[in-house]
């Protein structure tokens, strides 16, 4: 059993005899279900939308000749009437931007021009045809040695799909593929001074104004990408336009792997006990009313069980897509997110109000719409497959997600007060001079700064005591193997000979923090976590207890 990981050619897969989630009833419903001109699907990164176009055009594409062989067993070829009417009858125009993206409009602008040069080296058989305009011919030949003018480059779709439409005498299939690439990087990078996100809008948009809006040569067009642009910004007066997001019922079950398809590829690869793992941490997106696995994690960690059947879990989703989106909005000043990020992270959901029609040069412009774009980038989910509704229940997905999280949110939080590292030292002082109200006091103040998740979990306090004190010129052991157990923190000032002990409790009641504090100091005694501290002048235990985001700090001089 070979799994693709990181395959998207639809041909080649096939033709290794690679597995394959066949996602083929697509074709049918979107050319007999549909009357659109124009389909634009929209999805979070890794989520199989390549590889679809790449199985539309091996399906359509007239100059494949004939793709019964890469075909032949899949749900698409019971359907006898439409593949003689449809199958390889068409020419097909199959354009990726993915890529096209750079630190200058004037880089992006020359990635673009190196794409459609490829694009016309693909198709080289069109010069052959003496059917061809003899100005067609020109334009394709400077884009071809990316000597094209920014005018012919905006009409280059129009160009080759005539070019096209001449030679075979059919309307043309067209499949543009991560449409919105080129302006997020231009978003991102965009300043009154580089214009840089204007300028990509006017190339973009001008290359599909010419090739979606009233092109005769058109069949139809497949559009995907990662965000809606409004339709009033990029996709006006585009007839017979339909758009479908992870809110939409339509199709909801071709883009990601739904549960019967998972359960398939672990019985066909002998690994059925790993079901478990692999929908903890990577089930549990809803596009529309379906549940779906991520097709990119799946493939990858099978791949991984085929060599090692014993092998754990992991983060592969966080490696094909930046966080800078999770970083943005976790800083912002003019909004508090902190305590939604919180009730996430501790699995709960929040109720926000959601759109997927939004330009990217408003993306940062509410909190609304930041909440939006996470759910459409895959960061979070619906709650409720049913929901149908601008106000959307929404949810961490899994556990890879969590721990993403966890490891950009949450260090953000972190990252924050270490900037700020007066209230740390106050406390540190606090500490050193065994005052424990003052020390209470500013432990709860610094948790009230941070994003409490996992429930409150003794290890999260821990990990909050040790985040807090790391950096601070103190040599500190986290978990420090010492007599029969482990004390949380061993804190050592070598200069000043002095030495602090820090064990953290979890207090299931308010009323129990002083008695689990006192459990904490007993616990060092007990355990004999002072033992190595010989020659240290000033050593003190603490007892720290815990209740949501409240501490009491209790202490014990020797």
């Amino acid at each position: 059993m070979k799994i693709p990981v990181g395959l998207e050619d639809f041909d080649e897969i096939r033709r290794s005899s690679s597995y394959y989630v066949d996602k083929t009833e697509f074709l049918y419903d979107l050319v007999e279900r549909t009357v659109n001109k124009v389909s634009l699907f929209t999805r979070p990164r890794r989520f199989g939308k390549t590889l679809m176009m790449s199985m539309m055009e091996s399906f359509f594409s007239i100059q494949k000749g004939d793709s019964r062989d890469v075909f032949d067993g899949l749900n698409i070829m019971k359907h006898e009437t439409f593949c003689k009417e449809w199958m390889n009858q068409y020419p097909v125009l199959f354009l990726t931007l993915k890529g096209v993206e750079a630190l200058s409009f004037e880089e992006a602008y020359k990635m673009l021009k190196v794409k459609l040069a490829n694009l016309c080296k693909i198709h080289d058989e069109l010069l052959e045809s003496d059917k061809i305009d003899l100005d067609d011919r020109q334009i394709f030949l400077d884009l071809k040695s990316q000597k094209a003018s920014m005018e012919s480059v905006k009409d280059s779709l129009k160009t080759i799909m005539r070019m096209m439409a001449t030679v075979y005498d059919k309307p043309v299939i067209l499949l543009i593929d991560e449409y919105d690439v080129p302006l997020a990087k231009a978003s991102e990078l965009d300043t009154p001074e580089n214009d840089y996100y204007r300028k990509m809008l006017d190339v973009i948009l001008s290359m599909f104004d010419a090739a979606l809006k009233g092109n005769e040569y058109l069949k139809f067009a497949v559009v995907t990408g990662c965000l809606r642009i409004a339709k009033e910004s990029i996709f006006t007066g585009t007839n017979n336009f339909m758009s479908y997001s992870v809110l939409d019922n339509d199709f909801s079950e071709y883009f990601g792997f739904i549960h019967e398809e998972v359960e398939r590829m672990l019985t066909e690869a002998d690994r059925q006990e790993k079901a478990q793992d692999i929908r903890s941490w990577y089930d549990g997106y809803v596009f529309g009313n379906s549940s779906v696995y991520c097709p990119w994690d799946v493939t990858s960690y099978v791949a991984r069980l085929l060599r090692d059947r014993t092998a754990k879990p992991k983060n592969y989703w966080k490696n094909t897509s930046h966080n800078g989106i999770l970083l943005t909005f976790a800083e912002r000043t003019d909004f508090d997110v902190s305590e939604k990020f919180e009730i996430l992270l501790n699995g709960g959901t929040i109720r926000q109000k959601i759109s997927d029609e939004l330009t990217y040069d408003t993306l940062h412009a509410s909190e609304d719409n930041l909440w939006s774009v996470l759910l459409m980038t895959g960061y979070l989910t619906k709650a409720d497959p049913e929901e149908d509704d601008d106000l959307v229940d929404l949810r961490i997905p899994n556990a890879e997600i969590s721990n993403i999280f966890e490891e950009t949110v949450v260090r953000r939080f972190y990252d924050a007060l270490a900037l700020d590292r007066s209230k740390q030292l106050e406390l540190m002082d606090a500490l050193w001079n065994g005052d424990e109200e003052k020390a209470s006091r500013l432990t709860t103040d610094l948790l009230f700064e941070t994003i409490s998740y996992h429930d409150y979990h003794e290890n999260y306090y821990h990990a909050f005591l040790t985040g807090l004190i790391s950096g601070l010129g103190y040599a500190v052991k986290s978990n420090l193997e010492t007599g029969p157990g482990r004390s949380d923190i061993d804190v050592r000032d070598k200069k000043r000979r002095r030495a602090m002990l820090l064990e953290a409790k979890k207090s299931e009641k308010e009323e129990d923090m002083e008695k689990d504090a006192l459990t904490g100091i007993q616990q060092i005694l007990d355990r004999e976590y002072m033992k190595g501290l010989e020659g240290y002048e000033s050593v003190v235990f603490y007892g720290i207890s815990f209740y949501r985001k409240k501490a009491l700090v209790k202490k014990l001089v020797l």
